[in-house]
């Protein structure tokens, strides 16, 4: 019988009793010896198909954050727990057979059951996890098939879902299959972990599941040193370069593949690797340069340093020194000055002759600074001096076009010039007209 649990007020008998009715055989099951025949397990496999496995519901909330929203829980979990219950009873019970029951536990039952790890009720992801683990115990076929399932969920949600609500219990599974893998390593194994694994740092929830993921990681470095290397250049290649969080982990996680590291590898990575742990002691943000100096408090990491102090001092003091001197948390002065003491106590000479050069490039630097603070300051004052020049001409340009302007006004006009003389010119003859008039007249009198 199917109910819908959706709807809390309807079928609320028939529903206590099949809720009843499960917990009697979960009971059953766990109890009692020889009651797991082999026409129990076709009946069993069909009632457990037929309850738990179903589409799951597109989520509430499209922008469901798993670190702050909570999450849609089953709303049918009280009655769907109990069939995991069950489930988990057959699977350990001394008279289960695989023999028997992988006829019908089969490739499409695990994948129906990997499908429900993106379920967003963390309780039923936890049920799952540990039957999907009993089930790679117990079905040897099955193995190769269910490393490969996972391997294509962790490469959709790598390349293009972004969104698995299972990774972590998925990642925990891995842990203890890697755990138990044959040595010499088979090549998809190690392919599984440079194609995957190492992409799954890029992972925008990677908080989510980072623990699993290093864990897994280190599992496979204990397994076969050899991919250290590869493992440390990886997680360098995909360090993040904007999230302070993300980078605290990678530190994390590198300090945890440092603490298995075998000398002979280090010596391989040491250069690389220092520079971005040097690149993150002189990070502004404080949490990612104390990370990064906790290193020094590791004892092993410590002897490791000592053993290749040569190699490592050159590429650590200038971070160092600066920071000493210009950080703002005074936290990290501290730590810093702690860090310096040591390996100056490590290599005396070393640390002395650095300190000299370091001081003379300084100097070197100051005085380029000065040179160049001279250079633009006479490029700013010929810079004044041209404007003024380009003033002044600019001025005398205007003038002499002003001057062109009025001659070229006065040329312009002819004819008035003309009319005007003229006109006095017949002034002048009126008046000298009237002095003949005058003097004609005055002339008999005289006379």
């Amino acid at each position: 019988m199917l109910f819908d649990f959706m709807d809390s007020v309807t079928d609320l008998k028939s529903k206590e009793i099949k809720r009843a009715t499960l917990n009697e055989l979960v009971d059953y099951v766990s109890t009692n010896r020889g009651v797991l025949v082999e026409s129990a397990y076709p009946e069993i496999t069909n009632m457990i198909c037929t309850n738990i496995f179903r589409t799951l519901p597109p989520s509430e909330n499209p922008d469901f954050d798993p670190e702050e929203d909570e999450p849609t829980l089953e709303a049918s979990w009280p009655h769907i727990q109990l069939v995991y219950e069950f489930l988990l009873r057959f699977l350990e019970n001394p008279d289960f057979q695989p023999s028997i029951a992988k006829r019908y536990v089969d490739q499409r039952f695990v994948l129906q059951l990997l499908e429900l790890f993106d379920s967003e009720d963390p309780r039923e992801r936890d049920f799952l996890k540990t039957i999907l683990h009993r089930i790679y115990g117990k079905f040897l076929g099955l193995r190769a098939f269910i490393r490969k399932q996972i391997n294509n969920i962790f490469l959709r949600f790598i390349y293009e879902t972004d969104h698995f609500n299972g990774v972590a219990e998925l990642l925990e599974i891995l842990g203890s299959i890697i755990n138990g893998f044959a040595l010499p390593l088979k090549a998809e194994h190690k392919q599984f972990l440079m194609k995957v694994l190492i992409p799954m740092h890029t992972a925008k929830g990677l908080a989510l599941f980072h623990a699993q993921l290093a864990y897994c990681v280190v599992q496979f470095l204990e397994k076969d040193p050899t991919l250290t290397e590869p493992v440390i250049r990886g997680l360098l290649k995909f360090w993040p370069k904007t999230c302070s969080q993300k980078e605290v982990m990678f530190l994390g996680e590198i300090e945890e593949i440092l603490d298995v590291i075998e000398p002979t590898q280090f010596k391989k990575i040491e250069e690389p690797l220092f520079k971005q742990i040097s690149r993150c002691v002189a990070n502004p943000h404080f949490q990612v340069a104390e990370r990064a100096l906790y290193f020094w408090n590791n004892e092993y990491i410590l002897s490791l340093i000592e053993e290749n102090i040569d190699n490592i001092l050159p590429i650590m003091f200038g971070s160092l020194y600066r920071i000493s001197k210009e950080h703002w948390n005074p936290t990290i002065v501290a730590l810093v000055y702690n860090v310096l003491k040591t390996l100056m106590e490590m290599n005396s000479t070393l640390f002395d002759e650095l300190t000299a050069s370091y001081k003379a490039d300084r100097q070197r630097e100051k005085k380029k600074e000065q040179e160049r603070e001279e250079l633009w300051k006479q490029l700013d004052e010929l810079r004044l001096s041209n404007t003024a020049l380009v003033q002044n001409n600019s001025h005398g340009l205007q003038n002499a076009q002003n001057n062109n302007n009025n001659n070229n006004n006065s040329n312009s006009n002819p004819h008035n010039n003309q009319d005007m003389s003229t006109a006095d010119d017949i002034t002048r003859d009126d008046e000298d007209a009237d002095v003949t008039v005058v003097t004609t007249e005055s002339t008999p009198c005289a006379k």
